[in-house]
Order: C-alpha cells, then sequence, then structure tokens
C-alpha cells in the first residue's frame, strides 16, 4: 500500500527572467516502510521536491498537481491542518545543519519544541523526552549535550540533532535532504548506519547525490534530471543495469568509477529544451530526441526509464 503518492507535481518559480520549472510533472510512489532515494545533480530539484511535500516553500511558488497522504491532498489541506501533519506525520531533516539548527536556542530545547507542540506535553516532560531522543541518535552524555547551543556541536553530532528532531513526533515518513553532505568517511558511515537503524519500520524519500548512500538504505531509487524524473527502480536494478543514458553517465561520473565526466552541462530550468532533456548532453539522441519529450514508461524488470531506446 503507498503511503505517500505524488501524481504530476509542478513547482515552479517566477522570476524576471522566466518561469523555473523546478519540478516538472514529478509522479513518484513511496509505500509504508519503504526507503525511496532520489538521486541527481546539483539542482535538479530534488531538494524542492522534498520541500513541496512538507509545503515549506516560499508563497511565490507556484505549486500544483497532487500529493496524497493516507488519502488527503497535502496541496488542499489548510495552513493549520498542514501545521498539524509537518512534523508529527511527515518530517523533514533538512540539508546543513549548520544553519538549518537555530544557533541562539539550546539543542534540547529545539527537540522538544515539535514535542510539545505536537505532543501536548508540558515543558519539563517534553525536555525529558529530548533528552531520550538524543539518546537513541547515539549522542553520549546526552543530559549535558541537551543544554548546549549547536556550535558546541561537531558536524557529525550537528547531523544526529537533526536526525532527533525528526524523529521526534515518531513520524510516519521522514524526508531526508543530504543528510551526510560534507561529512568525512567516518560520519558518514556512522551517519548511514543510524539512519537504517532509526527508520527501520517508517518510509523515507532520501534527497541525496550520493549513490554509495542510497545504495546502502534505500529500496528503490528515482533518478530526477533538470525537474523531471527518468529512471526509477529497485536500487540495485538501477545501479547495475542502469537503462537511461543520464543514469549510465552519472554512475561513471564517481570517482570510484574513474570521474568520467558527462559532456556539456544541464539545461536552463527556464528554457528547457522542446525534446529530451538529455538529449544535447547524449551519446545515443535519434532524431526524435530532439523534437519529442519522451514519457516515462515501464520496462523489464520493474524499472521505468524516459528514453526512446526502449519504446
Amino acid at each position: 500500500m503507498n503511503l505517500l503518492n505524488i501524481h504530476k507535481l509542478n513547482t515552479y518559480f517566477p522570476t524576471p527572467d522566466g518561469l523555473v520549472k523546478a519540478v516538472d510533472h514529478v509522479d513518484l510512489k513511496i509505500a509504508d516502510s519503504e526507503k525511496v532515494g532520489l538521486i541527481g545533480e546539483t539542482g535538479c530539484g530534488k531538494t524542492v521536491l522534498g520541500m513541496s511535500i512538507v509545503r515549506l516553500l516560499d508563497s511565490s511558488a507556484q505549486i500544483n498537481g497532487r500529493i496524497i497522504y493516507r488519502g488527503r491532498d497535502i496541496l488542499e489541506l489548510a495552513e493549520e491542518d498542514m501545521r498539524s501533519l509537518r512534523g508529527r506525520e511527515i518530517a523533514m531533516i533538512l540539508q546543513n545543519p549548520t544553519t538549518s539548527l537555530n544557533p541562539v536556542m539550546r539543542v534540547g530545547d529545539q527537540i522538544a519544541e515539535g514535542i510539545r507542540l505536537h505532543g501536548g506535553l508540558d515543558k519539563r516532560a517534553a525536555k525529558k523526552r529530548a533528552v531520550e531522543i538524543l539518546k537513541s541518535v547515539m549522542i553520549h552524555d546526552a543530559e549535558r549535550r541537551a543544554d548546549q547551543y549547536p556550535h558546541e556541536f561537531s558536524g557529525g553530532m550537528k547531523e544526529r540533532a537533526m536526525i532527533a528532531i525528526g524523529l521526534s513526533c515518531d513520524p510516519s515518513i521522514i524526508i531526508a535532504d543530504e543528510p551526510t553532505k560534507g561529512l568525512d568517511a567516518k560520519t558518514k558511515t556512522q551517519i548511514v548506519k543510524l539512519l537504517k537503524g532509526v527508520t527501520e519500520h517508517k518510509s523515507m524519500l532520501m534527497i541525496t547525490h550520493d549513490l554509495n548512500v542510497a545504495a546502502s538504505i534505500c529500496d528503490r531509487v528515482a533518478v530526477m534530471y533538470a525537474g523531471e524524473i527518468l529512471e526509477v527502480g529497485k536500487v540495485w536494478d538501477v545501479l547495475k543495469n542502469p537503462m537511461h543514458p543520464y543514469t549510465r553517465g552519472f554512475i561513471n561520473s564517481l570517482p570510484s568509477r574513474g570521474l568520467k565526466p558527462i559532456r556539456g552541462s544541464s539545461p536552463s530550468l527556464i528554457d528547457l529544451p522542446s525534446g529530451c532533456r538529455f538529449c544535447p548532453r547524449c551519446d545515443f539522441a535519434m532524431e526524435a530526441c530532439k523534437f519529442k519529450h519522451p514519457e516515462i514508461t515501464p520496462a523489464d524488470d520493474g524499472q521505468s526509464v524516459r528514453c526512446f531506446l526502449y519504446t
């Protein structure tokens, strides 16, 4: 059963130069207790998609489509109802904890804030619960650490604190935005292990450009490029047998694969190609790719791909 069903989601931003189509006609499903990775280059729309789900974007954003959570369309909820849902049912672990954590507020109080709002606990009980959550994310000496400020935490500890905030109200689904970005190899391994443990019975959308992280945590992955999904499938099927030329190029550009860059650059989200968006960079482009935009269609082994090579 799908816990979250995104259908034809568009998130556009008006600018003096034109409309930025950050998320364009995206379909994505996440089942109960399933972990889905959203991978792609920086600037392809991954974070905007996550922020659209929890409705944390600026009021200037033009969002339409459907985001169905437990039978309700999130985009049709009143702001008061959305505040009740956000954090308690759907939580987001924001990118870059150094800027996301409030620098003048104690870490324990930041965790307790959501607990008091959604759990109805008094200040003392919420603080006690915050300490318990800090312990669950492997913060040692949690009672003392809860009274410290973010600048007193290391990078890895700040990320653990962000995970603690996300877990504080026991949500059904967590959107984790680049939770391992900027961490050293040892700390990254610890965070991946932690996320696997604390989300065992939860659904998660893992936004990342790190394929190793996606492979360690996720059941399925969706590959995003220039605002749209190009390929979806079971994580190992996609990583071992990538179908879309972009997915192949993205995987081959990794250091472990020899750092072979994809030629050219991503298109402007204001002036997108009329045909396949990857066509100008693709070594397999056909004449139809220049003028006709491919639909995403089912392929072998449960994968889906947006490419004329498979039609």
